[in-house]
């Protein structure tokens, strides 16, 4: 992305950020934290009932996704191992002006930006019971060999087939379904027949949920 990214603030009050060279946002502009809410904790985290949960996230863009579940699994004793692809890691000047860690406390805001300062490539403890992994790649080049644990839940968080085409591919969801354990759940707020298709050819159980606001419908995939 030749353009640096420009924040935006979304109909719930939070940030999203709008890629001018994409025409494209990073969250819905209906509710960013509404939107990551609904999709990837509503409809994937709270699905899963395993003690220990293996995360796999394509786009960690905005840390967004791996916060929420971070602050959710504080609620719990479960353990958290979060796997998350990036292509583009934001500057720190952008990370340091959004405002998603606003409205906690001061322990908080400290675990949002310790997501983005830890080691890239290295699995790095957030809290004793929450592990993040941020590996800089190419999504569509990936080495799927690298993936060391069968995912439980896949947050499937790229921009729009019409905006990131190679993205959205039966390879690119064989590969997910062969890294996927018994009962996966993978979720998207994307709801188009032709990537439910593609999920349904890779071997995935699909279903149509109701989507955040201002989506009528979201994905959810199950192995």
């Amino acid at each position: 992305m030749s353009v640096k990214p420009v924040i935006e603030l979304t109909a719930d009050g939070s940030h999203t950020l709008f890629v001018p060279g994409l025409n494209e946002h990073y969250h819905s502009v209906n509710g960013a934290i509404q939107e990551s809410t609904h999709v990837f904790i509503d409809a994937g985290l709270k699905h899963c009932r395993k003690d220990t949960i293996h995360i796999f996230e394509v786009g960690f863009g905005t840390g967004l996704n791996a916060f929420l579940t971070l602050l959710e699994n504080r609620k719990t004793e479960r353990i958290i191992h979060y796997t998350t692809i990036e292509a583009y890691p934001l500057p720190d000047n952008i990370i340091k002006d959004l405002n998603y860690p606003e409205k906690y406390l001061s322990i908080e805001q400290e675990m949002y930006h310790k997501l983005h300062n830890v080691e890239w490539e290295k699995e790095s403890e957030i809290t004793d019971n929450f592990f993040l992994t941020k590996i800089k790649a190419d999504f569509t080049r990936f080495d799927f060999s690298k993936i060391k644990e069968n995912a439980d839940i896949i947050y499937f968080d790229a921009f729009a087939p019409d905006k990131q085409a190679g993205m959205w591919t039966q390879d690119i969801f064989d590969k997910l379904y062969a890294i996927s354990g018994d009962g996966c759940i993978l979720v998207t707020y994307c709801a188009k027949g032709i990537v439910r298709r593609m999920m349904q050819q890779a071997g995935f159980t699909t279903e149509r949920l109701p989507g955040p606001p201002g989506k009528r419908e979201m994905l959810r995939a199950i192995k």
